[in-house]
Order: structure tokens, then sequence, then C-alpha cells
């Protein structure tokens, strides 16, 4: 064998054989491919009964195909294969020996037993020991040659190789050595199946990799100096370095994503074609009224996304476009341009929100906003009164103009739109697939809307979506003039009293304040704040003085309306309350947010609370509890405390949480990907992305005979998948 660096060199990924020689594979012109040997179960490979196959297949893992496509997450660094005589104390070795003697002793450890062993070479002899082993005894009866991995070490005057892993080298399987020698490769594995039983099976079928049939066209393989999918394979399992670990990986990787892209941009292209879109004209006066009436100067960057919006509305294929910006960026703005935008061309603008105290701020602010342009607002929520309700659904059916702000109540059988021509889904990550699938359906004139998704901190799954190119994005990435970013900070019981002598501080000044709390009403099962009991604490402790209200899900529409107009109009200092104001409400004099039990709130909730306060001219603070959190939880809040970016924190919340399924209902989770991660191969995903378009726009169908496996390759891996982004 030789060494190289300290560890074993296997070419081509295959594992050097005892005998020091690397089998080679049959040259590539003799092997007959059957990749149909592939998809052969693997009960079908000897060791694997009912019971393992079923615990393989709990991990995925049901045919040869799916076990040569399991990579591994790391690999062990190699250690020096050396003779008896070269072992040195502490230092982790492998030595290739023949057992000579064994025996098992007790301890002095109840129930422990050690299995002793005399082993030599050439060199000279070595005592090599395994605790709580004995069971291995039988094996070694025989004196069988083996490969030891461990260290030396001294107890007083007897020096021991203490084992950590061995292999039979007797028995003549192919996979000898893989756990042994070189770079050793560790999968995910469960109580029921090891890491060296994935291992062995790997091994024990290496040879069925001559079978795997490469989808990249050698052109593309070739310009990007990537291995075959074979070589790919066999060296992310069986390396001769890391380096050629990594590029390996790197391969597998591209081919993924490459083949995601394909079926993405092929189901764009063709969901373009079969569903035509009304194309706007140019913007006109109305626009332009709009634009000249607002209070303020548009920012550069809500500029330049009204431009992107222009432009979208000017096809005849309907806009996906995802508005991403922080609370407070002026979001609400150019959804309300593109709205202006549909009026103005003869259509209908619909605003759907996930709740009603949103619902009725959008309506109020649009109706300010475009009254003066004589455009009609009407709103839709479960609360309308029967009569307004048929008449706003009247109207809509017949394509009378007019914008309609709306929750769930938009997408009921009874509410069919006339002229729907843009759609605007605020916060758009609080909707289920399947409802905004709803509201993305044919007008009466079997025209598709253009929709504009709206949302300050995307969940994984839609960040996801934005880092694979399905949505086009649009970023505000500055906030309005005299706008401050909002300072946060964690507290703990220890100054429960600085806390809320501050809150009274800025109330005293004429400033107003939310207090949020996780929960409704007490609970015994569950311990955490509760807003009816905050109320109750307050109004007789430390804001005692003070003029409060209380909100949450629970109380009527008409209750929840008139407490938030008191609130808005300054009528009450602060108001406690759950995360039924997470998104929308805006209130400039609100410059205080207290979040109790913030552990019990994901990032993107904590976000969105904070974003509600600071609105106005004065700075804004956000005062996160964090008594109980722990671990994983106290750096999720301290990571929140230090940033104010919203896709920061999104991909933190991705990193955490994995990146869900890209194409089902599932939010979080590791999903639909095997070998590539968004976050940490964005690089590889661009090069995908643009190898996807330039091979689509030569050859569209990808029906070309070098394209033709490539084609095959993304129908069967992710073509039957796309159909849920004509959900999205």
């Amino acid at each position: 064998m030789s060494e190289r660096g300290g560890g074993i060199h296997f070419p081509l990924g295959r594992p050097a054989s005892p005998s020091g020689e690397a089998p080679a594979l049959p040259p590539t012109s003799k092997r007959l491919i059957d990749p149909s040997r592939l998809e052969r179960p693997l009960d079908s490979l000897r060791g694997v009964g009912r019971t393992r196959s079923a615990a393989l297949a709990a991990l995925g893992l049901r045919s040869l195909a799916d076990l040569l496509e399991r990579i591994p997450f790391r690999h062990e660094n190699p250690v020096r294969l050396a003779k008896v005589a070269e072992l040195r104390i502490g230092e982790e070795a492998t030595v290739r020996a023949t057992v000579k003697t064994i025996a098992v002793r007790p301890t002095r450890r109840r129930g422990l037993k050690v299995l002793e062993a005399l082993v030599a070479d050439e060199s000279g002899t070595v005592r090599a020991v395994w605790y709580n082993q004995a069971y291995l005894a039988d094996a070694f009866s025989n004196g069988p040659e083996v490969l030891l991995k461990g260290s030396l070490r001294r107890y007083g005057t007897l020096l021991s190789f203490v084992v950590t892993s061995h292999e039979l080298l007797s028995s003549g399987e192919p996979s000898e050595g893989i756990h042994t020698l070189g770079l050793i490769p560790v999968y995910p594995a469960s109580g029921d199946v090891s890491v060296r039983f994935i291992r062995s099976l790997l091994g024990s079928c290496r040879d069925e990799a001559q079978h795997v049939v490469d989808p990249l066209p050698s052109r593309v393989v070739a310009s990007h100096r990537f291995p075959g999918r074979r070589d790919a394979l066999l060296s992310s399992h069986f390396p001769a370095s890391i380096s050629e670990a990594r590029a390996s990986r790197k391969r597998l990787a591209f081919e993924e994503l490459l083949l995601l892209q394909l079926a993405l941009q092929k189901h764009r292209r063709e969901e373009e074609s079969d569903r035509p879109a009304v194309a706007l004209p140019a913007p006109g006066t109305l626009a332009a009224r709009f634009l000249r009436d607002l209070p303020f100067a548009p920012t550069g960057a809500q500029t330049r996304v009204m431009a992107d919006v222009d432009r979208d509305l000017a096809r005849a294929i309907p806009m996906r476009r995802l508005l991403q910006g922080d609370v407070g960026s002026g979001k609400t703005a150019v959804a309300a341009y593109s709205l202006v935008r549909a009026v103005e061309a003869g259509g209908q603008g619909a605003v759907m929100v996930p709740t009603e105290v949103l619902a009725d701020q959008h309506a109020v602010r649009l109706g300010e906003q475009f009254g003066a342009l004589g455009i009609r607002v009407a709103l839709l929520k479960g609360s309308t009164r029967a009569a307004a309700r048929r008449d706003t659904v009247r109207r809509l059916a017949a394509g009378e103009p007019m914008v309609v702000v709306g929750t769930h109540s938009l997408i009921q059988d009874q509410v069919a739109f006339g002229a729907l021509r843009v759609v605007v889904v605020d916060e758009q990550h609080r909707f289920g697939v399947r409802q905004r699938a709803a509201l993305f359906t044919p007008s009466g004139d079997d025209s598709w809307p253009h929709a504009l998704h709206m949302t300050a901190t995307p969940i994984p799954r839609t960040l996801c979506l934005t880092l694979y190119g399905d949505l086009d994005v649009s970023v505000i990435d500055e906030l309005p003039p005299g706008r401050t970013p909002v300072l946060t900070r964690l507290f703990y019981d220890d100054n429960r009293d600085d806390l809320w002598s501050f809150v009274r501080a800025r109330l005293d000044e004429g400033r107003q304040a939310f207090v949020v709390c996780p929960l409704i009403d007490d609970n015994v099962a569950v311990t955490a704040a509760s807003a009816s009991e905050t109320f109750r604490s307050l109004t007789g402790g430390p804001l005692a003085s003070y003029r409060l209200g209380l909100v949450h899900g629970r109380l009527k529409s008409e209750h929840k309306s008139e407490v938030m107009a008191a609130f808005s109009a300054g009528g009450l200092d602060a108001l406690v309350t759950t995360t039924v104001i997470e998104v929308g409400v805006d209130v400039p004099n609100a410059t205080v947010m207290v979040v109790e039990d913030a552990h019990r709130f994901g990032i993107s909730q904590l976000h969105q609370l904070r974003g509600r306060v600071g609105r106005g001219a004065e700075r804004g603070y956000c005062l996160i509890g964090a008594d109980s959190a722990e671990g994983e939880a106290r750096e999720r809040l301290e990571t929140f405390a230090r940033t104010n970016d919203g896709f920061a924190l999104a991909e933190a919340d991705l990193r955490a949480r994995g990146e869900g399924q890209v194409f089902g209902e599932r939010q979080t989770g590791w999903g639909d990907l095997k070998v590539a991660r968004v976050l940490r191969d964005q690089k590889i995903l661009a090069l995908a992305r643009r190898t996807a378009t330039s091979l689509l726009e030569g050859d569209p169908e990808l029906s070309s005979p070098q394209n033709r496996l490539l084609a095959d390759a993304a129908q069967v891996r992710f073509g039957g998948l796309t159909s849920w982004l004509d959900n999205v």
C-alpha cells in the first residue's frame, strides 16, 4: 500500500486490497451496463433480511441506487498505517497483524469485561484490548489476520493497543479496509441501522456502480472539469483525499440542482404559454397622480421595484414576483401602485391578508389614498355584514374596476372576479399553499392575474424558492428618510424593574407601547405568559397609572376594532396583546415593544413584532423576555437581537430549521434535496441555473440525443413535483 499525506490512497475512490493493490474497474468499453440492476431492493444483498430491510427503508434506503446516492456527511481523518514496532504512545494508528492468543477477563467495574489479544506482525507483538466487546472472542479464535485501528496506551508498566475499530482480513470480502483505512465515510444512521452496517453494504455493492448512467452531456462535464457520475459516487464514499471528496460532492450537487433548475424553468415556460395574462398598458395619468400625491418621495429602491412591476405588467404572462423588504421599508406603497395600475387599465385588484385587524388597516389606508383618485375600495372579511358582502360580490363578478381587501373570505366559492388583473398577497408566508392557489385562478375573461407576494422575513421554504429562482425577486434595501433601526435588548428576571421603569419613561414622554404574550389565557399544560393574566398584573402593578387595552384573537371583531382604533388614536397608552398584531399594524407613536417568553416565537414572528414600533420619527425599542430560553433557543434570541436584517434572519432560520420541501406543504425539515444545500451551495446553484437556461435556449424540449438522458433524469427526479409550484 502507498501512503499519501499520512493516509492510504484509494484511486478513484476504490479502497486498496489487503495485498496493497488497488483493484481496477473493468474498462468502460467492456462493461455491460444494466441500469435496472440499481433498482434491486436492498434485501437482495447478503445480510439484509426483512427486519433490516424495514429499518433501512425508514432511512429512505430501499434500492441499490438509494444506497449509492446516500452521500456521507463527513469523513473521519485517515490515520497512519504502522508496523507494531512503529507504534507511538497516544498516537492513533492502524496496524495489520495476526491474532496469536485470545482471552476474556473481568474488570473491577461490575459487568464490564475486556477482550485481550496478542497480535503480531513481522516487526513485533503488542497486547490489543477491546472494552466491553467480549462477544468478539469467537471471531478471533482461529487466529485471523486483522486490521486494527486504535492507539497505544500505557497503564503502569503495561502497554496496550486500545482498539476503536477492526476488520477481519481472512474473509476475502471486497469491503475489507473500509472501516479502518483511509478516509472513513460517516452516514446518517439510526438505532436500528449503524453507520458501520451502511458502510459495509456500500463496500459489498461497490461494483454495482458500473451500472450507473451519467445524465449530464459530456460537454457539460468537460466544460466544468467534473468527474463522471460513477466516479463521483465512488469517490464520495471512498475518496483518496478530502479534495477529491469535495470535488465529487460538488459534481453531484451541481447535477441535482441542474435537474431541479431544468424542471423549474421548463415548468415555468410551459405555464407561461398555458396561462395568458392581460398585458397592461403603460402607466398613465392615474398612476402619475398616485405618485404625485404620496406624502413622501419614493426611495430609490421603491422606484426600482415599481419599474420591475411595470415591466412585468406589460407582458401577457402572469407576474410572479416576490417583494422582500424589511418592516417599514415601504412595500405597501409599491403594492398600492400595482393596484392603481390594475384599475387604471379597467380591471380589478385584490389584496389578501392573514388577519381581520390587518384587513381593516389596509382598507382604511388604501381608502384614504385612493379616494382622491376615484378608486373604489371594498372590504371583505368574515364579519362583513351580509348586505355589504352581497354588494361587493356582485360588483366583483360584474368586473367593475375596483380594489377589494380581504382575508380568507376572498377565496370562498361565491366570490368570483370578472376582471382580476393584480393580486397582492401580504405576508404571504402566513397562508397555506392551497389557500394562495385559490386566488390565482382565471377571471371571468379567462385571463390569469398578475401576482405580487410581499414578505418582510421569508420563512425557509419561501427563501428556498427565492434562491431557486422560481419567483422573480425585488428587494427594497433602504429605509425611508428619517427611519432609524429599532434597538433590541434581551431582559431577564433580575432586571424586570428596570424594564418597566424604561417603559414608564417612554409613556411619560407621550409615547405608546405594545406588550405581546404567546398565550391568550393561562394554560396549566404550558408555562408561558398569557395576555389576560399579564393585562391584570400590569393594571394592578407596574403600569397601574396608565390606560391599558387588551386585544386577542378570541374577542369579537367589533371589540377588537374598537380597541385598536382607540390605541391608534392615542386613547390608550399600552396595548397588551397576542400575535394578532404581528403584521400590518401601523401606529407611528408606538415606540416600545415588549415580548414576553420570546423563546416561544419564531425568528420571523419576532422580526414582524419588532417592526410594529419605531415607525415614526422617534427611535423604537424592542425588549425581549429571555428568562426561560436555554441552549439553541438562547442562541436564536441573541442572533435576533444582533441584527435587523430580515434576509440574514431568514438565513439563520433556514440553517436552524432546514430547507423544507421545495414542492410540498411541509415548511421545515430537510426535504427534496439529497446532496445540495441551499445556503452552502448558492454558487453551485447559480452555475446550475445559468447552465439550465443555456441548455433550454438551445434545445427547449431537451429532445436532442445528447440531452435526452438529462431530460429523462429531470422528469424522474423533479418533474412530477413541480405541479406544486402552480400554487405558489
